[in-house]
């Protein structure tokens, strides 16, 4: 006879470690080492001679560096136990990050960029010993243009914030060019398209028009074609939009900006959901941009490196960023930057590592897959709506009763109103359950927000889960409100207060900003590490 088994807990136990791990410089210790470094051999020695004494007293330092004295064990225990100390993509359900695409970066992959004869490459190499990766980042270029249905590509940029910058430079060269960048000083984008678009415009010294949507949260076709003018450079916009909105209207939007004369630009950073389905060329547009490390199944790596992918139609292609690889016959050439180029917007041709695991993943899926990861991901998003929806005082405001495409922007506002607690309440709670989650880019047009996204990484059983979550937060929130206030319980960090991160003295970015801020006041002979609470603030 089996014996009975306990059903899983709609709320899984949990609980970060917390090893209260020092700072690496704190657990130094003079003359450890993790290598010991064999003595140089007294020919060699005469032979080369003195290697510190023949370079320019400049370039030499007057005293050793100060890094940490440790053994190998140590080091291995220490970035260890700080990795336990860590939520992310390949330990938790990583739906809560909103728009920025997390999803399971296949671990083949990895074992590719890791082999010796990619990680000892350097983009330096002359073009002729390193046929093989220039191959793969064409042959990558050629399938983001038929992607997207545009006729050159660029990788050379190194994030989307990076191509989106260089979406607006290219527009600005092109009416520079036209002879028309004195009369076209405005760039139009909405509220819910990733506000890059807006900052690069601003950054390029751009006018700044930024719309907001109908009543049912859709793209005001109205609203754009009152701000057109001849003074329009661009549209800017992201579509679906970050409420996970897709504007059905876009061609009409882009035949409105080609009216009067004025580009389309088109923020894909959003493209997860329509892979294979919709390109940005049959809607017109003129220029757009994918993110690899969202879309393509690259990892983020804490915030970079990415890799940016800039596709253009061919009135723009002579704009592109460079260098660029070019294909010759059968070689492949890295090609400077041509003369009406916008030039070089990071060093080199590509992030060669993220380009290289992209192409295995576009590779294994093939263009039936493709479409199915933007199926899956339309299915998953739509199905956490419903079961997100269920929960007494969470919503999903406009496009009531409709579908969304990759992602939504949900609103506690109901929930707030009956209990006190807030979005970011509930987020910093949510941790506590092994649950990362976001709440929106400001300014909070939809109030209370949080926004979900859950990509086709992520199993029903897992969105039951993340769900099941949010319903526990919520039901606390209601019957035992200060365990959501002070949250989190079952964390590695304290409680974070926003006017501590608006005060430049309470923290520090570097090891001697900390030190220089900790003993500054302190008696001589003070403890060399600082207690806990101190370290945390």
């Amino acid at each position: 006879m089996s014996l009975p088994v306990a059903p899983k807990p709609a709320v899984r136990r949990f609980h970060q470690a917390s090893w209260d791990e020092p700072i690496v410089f704190e657990l130094t210790t003079p003359g450890e080492r993790g290598v010991l470094v064999t003595p140089v051999e007294s020919r060699v020695l005469g032979a080369v001679g003195d290697v510190v004494a023949a370079l320019p007293e400049h370039l030499r330092r007057a005293t050793p560096p100060a890094l940490p004295e440790m053994g190998q064990m140590r080091v291995l225990k220490h970035y260890l136990r700080l990795s336990q100390e860590n939520l992310g993509a390949d330990l938790n359900v990583d739906i809560g990050q909103g728009t920025c695409t997390m999803k399971y970066a296949p671990k083949v992959n990895e074992r590719l960029v890791n082999t010796p004869t990619l990680t000892a490459l350097h983009p330096l190499q002359d073009p002729a010993d390193v046929q093989g990766v220039l191959e793969i980042v064409w042959r990558t270029e050629r399938m983001l243009a038929e992607i997207s249905g545009m006729d050159e590509v660029s990788l050379h940029t190194q994030g989307g914030s990076a191509a989106i910058w260089s979406n607006i430079a290219m527009i600005r060269a092109y009416h520079e060019a036209n002879g028309e960048a004195e009369q076209r000083r405005e760039v139009i984008t909405t509220i819910f398209s990733h506000p890059s678009n807006a900052a690069a415009a601003k950054a390029a010294g751009y006018d700044v028009v930024t719309l907001y949507p109908d009543a049912d949260g859709y793209p005001d076709l109205d609203a754009l074609k009152a701000a057109l003018s001849p003074r329009t450079a661009a549209i800017m916009v992201t579509n679906p939009e970050d409420t996970g909105i897709y504007n059905p209207a876009i061609r009409e939007w882009v035949d409105a900006a080609h009216a009067v004369g004025a580009l389309a630009s088109y923020d894909q950073a959003n493209a997860n959901g329509i892979l294979g389905i919709t390109r940005a060329r049959d809607a017109g547009f003129d220029v757009c941009h994918f993110n690899l490390h969202k879309t393509f199944g690259t990892p983020h790596g804490c915030g970079g490196p990415g890799a940016g992918a800039n596709a253009v139609s061919s009135a723009l292609a002579p704009f592109l960023p460079g260098p660029r690889v070019m294909r010759d016959g059968e070689r492949f050439t890295v090609e400077q930057a041509g003369s009406r180029s916008i030039g070089s917007v990071a060093p080199f041709f590509g992030v060669v590592p993220n380009i290289v695991r992209a192409y295995a993943w576009m590779m294994a899926l093939g263009a039936e897959g493709l479409r199915a990861v933007a199926e899956t991901a339309v299915l998953n998003n739509n199905y956490l709506m419903k079961r997100i929806l269920e929960i007494p005082g969470a919503s999903a405001p406009y496009a009531v009763g409709r579908r969304r495409i990759e992602q939504v922007r949900y609103s506690w506002q109901d929930l707030f109103e009956e209990t006190g607690i807030s979005s970011e309440e509930i987020g910093v709670r949510a941790a506590d359950f092994g649950m990362h989650y976001w709440t929106s880019h400001h300014p909070y047009i939809v109030p209370q927000p949080f926004t979900l996204e859950p990509t086709e990484s992520y199993s029903m059983a897992e969105l039951d889960e993340y769900a099941a979550v949010l319903a526990e937060i919520a039901r606390e929130a209601r019957e035992e409100p200060e365990v959501v206030r002070t949250a989190p319980h079952r964390q590695t960090v304290h409680h974070t207060h926003h006017d501590d991160l608006d005060d430049p003295e309470r923290w520090a970015i570097t090891w001697r900003a900390y030190r220089r801020k900790y003993f500054a006041g302190r008696p001589a002979g003070a403890p060399a590490a600082a207690d806990t609470a101190e370290a945390a603030a």
